[in-house]
């Protein structure tokens, strides 16, 4: 596994075929307050590209390139946060979009775990370390703990993605997860305008606690 640090921007050249892995590093959880850090990336050939973000200009045009490419799947988990902090600050449209937790939530009906670290134990029977997961995003100089755990969150999509997709034609389910996945930039936008903790679709409109 090679991991590769990126300051500010991908290199000119960087081919990640088809279909992306994705998932970002933030400040914090909160779409108001709390800034994008880092972008990682893979192309699901076991190696991983970290784009740490200038978090004053968010100057990236190869990043956005990428991301913004209507040719080009992003595979996430959860992507209802990701993309939501890549519209604000990166200020682009992504699609089309595969989300692996929206499919193990369809199609993995037997439980309720579906945080990434659940999938890869059960799917690909490899353990994440959680250990970074409350880190300082916003620094300067990064640890190599950092980036590796940074990494480990995009090198395993692919498969998933591949395990899942084959899980969802099985029982049906293919087109109702890809009208979820297209509706997820709405569900950001959702979030941004106020809505992230109402459950819009409720007769009540009640708060989705």
């Amino acid at each position: 596994m090679a991991v590769t640090l990126h300051k500010g921007d991908l290199p000119d050249g960087i081919d990640f075929g088809s279909a992306v892995a994705v998932d970002t590093e933030t400040q914090g959880l909160s779409l108001v307050r709390d800034k994008l850090c880092l972008v990682q990336l893979s192309a699901g050939d076991g190696d991983a590209h970290i784009v740490q973000v200038n978090r004053q200009t968010f100057d990236c045009p190869n990043l956005k390139a990428l991301l913004s490419d209507p040719k080009v799947e992003k595979i996430f988990h959860f992507g209802r946060f990701d993309v939501a902090m890549i519209a604000r600050d990166l200020e682009i449209d992504m699609a089309p979009i595969f989300c692996t937790k929206i499919a193990s939530g369809l199609v993995r009906t037997y439980t309720d775990r579906h945080g990434l670290k659940d999938l890869c134990r059960e799917l690909l029977g490899v353990d994440l370390s959680k250990q970074q997961q409350s880190s300082d995003w916003a620094s300067d100089e990064l640890t190599k703990a950092q980036l590796d755990y940074a990494a480990s969150d995009v090198l395993y999509l692919h498969q998933l993605r591949n395990i899942l997709s084959a899980r969802l034609y099985r029982e049906n389910r293919f087109e109702m997860a890809k009208a979820c996945f297209d509706f997820l930039p709405t569900r950001a936008a959702l979030d941004l305008q106020g809505w992230d903790g109402v459950d819009i679709f409720s007769h009540r409109m009640r708060r989705a606690d």
